[in-house]
């Protein structure tokens, strides 16, 4: 029996990594993973990409909370693509009542011009629609989302996107929007936020996750764990590598023989040349695995699962989370503090 130690997981996670590394389709599983046993989650996208649409085949994201999977237990997957003209509407309504005005503003393309011309307000906007989800009650003041998983911006602006304190202080030193900033970074900086790093296990992806976590620790930002995705299965144990290495052709040919394999001669180098670049291969991803444990940081593993994840493949990856303890723990939608 496989036991997994209990831990405290942060109500929001925050999912970022270096283009390619697949970090919507990792945002998509751990919101699946999070989400079993009857939990309820909310998967955010800031990127205007509807990355999270295509995943789960479903039609594009409105700018509303809409149901796009139900989890094993009979848990709940929702998802919103958070747009910022939009989020700003509801930030002018929400402070300044202005309704109709704003919509008229949004025509005129005071909105565009406002989220565009000051880049730290919009990112103010982008993580306090998030934070806002994180921090919902219900009437009985239960949260409403057990958790919110965010699809985040690639690892080398992610320290600059969350740190929106920093960003609007120069811009708003007082007022709502400052009073802003600083209610998202009392979210962002707690225990109830955890930013995830995804990356593969090759050289440049690695090194940017160290670069990244070193930002987020600078910055004072919780940084979670590193999630190496697309790990490919090892085809070859320890002695078998060692005979590829060294090219033992004499050897191969006479296990194929024995094996009934016809044309074994012609074979055998284009067998040798495959191996010798697996063992290449293993011995680049161990070095990078040093890499990543001298970080000090807990991780998952996820496979390669192929060309093009669709939903079955969504949940081979959400079940390879929980094996290994992704959201073992007592739900958080209960009353809180």
């Amino acid at each position: 029996m496989r036991l997994v130690r209990l831990e405290y997981v942060s109500r929001f996670q925050v999912v970022s990594g270096k283009g390619g590394t697949g970090k919507t389709t990792v945002a998509a599983a751990l919101a699946l993973a999070l989400a079993a046993e009857g939990r309820r989650t909310l998967l955010v996208e800031v990127e205007g990409r509807q990355g999270i649409a295509q995943l789960f085949e479903a039609d594009s994201l409105p700018y509303e909370e809409r149901r796009i999977a139900v989890a094993p237990g009979g848990g709940e997957v929702y998802a919103l693509a958070i747009d910022a003209e939009l989020a700003l509407l509801d930030y002018l309504q929400m402070f300044y009542k202005l309704g109709g005005a704003g919509r008229a503003l949004k025509k005129l393309g005071a909105i565009d011009f406002a989220t565009t011309i000051a880049p730290g307000v919009r990112d103010v906007l982008l993580t306090g629609k998030a934070c806002e989800a994180v921090r919902r009650k219900d009437r009985q003041n239960r949260f409403v989302y057990d958790y919110v998983i965010m699809d985040a911006p690639p690892t080398g602006r992610i320290t600059r996107f969350l740190n929106v304190n920093d960003e609007v202080a120069g811009l708003a030193r007082i007022g709502p929007i400052h009073n802003q900033a600083q209610a998202v970074m009392r979210v962002l900086k707690s225990p109830e936020t955890a930013v995830h790093l995804v990356t593969l296990l090759e050289e440049m992806p690695v090194q940017e996750t160290a670069d990244g976590i070193a930002e987020l620790r600078a910055a004072e930002l919780p940084v979670g764990r590193v999630i190496v995705n697309m790990v490919r299965p090892r085809l070859l144990d320890g002695d078998a590598l060692g005979d590829a290495a060294s090219g033992r052709r004499k050897e191969i040919a006479k296990t194929l023989t024995r094996a009934g394999v016809t044309g074994a001669a012609g074979l055998v180098r284009p067998l040798v040349e495959q191996a010798a670049e697996h063992t290449q291969r293993v011995a680049l991803e161990r070095e990078q695995r040093a890499v990543l444990a001298g970080l000090g940081l807990p991780g998952y593993e996820l496979p390669l699962i192929g060309e093009g994840v669709d939903r079955a493949g969504l949940d081979e990856l959400a079940a390879a989370l929980r094996e290994q303890g992704a959201g073992l723990q007592e739900s958080g939608r209960g009353a809180g503090a």
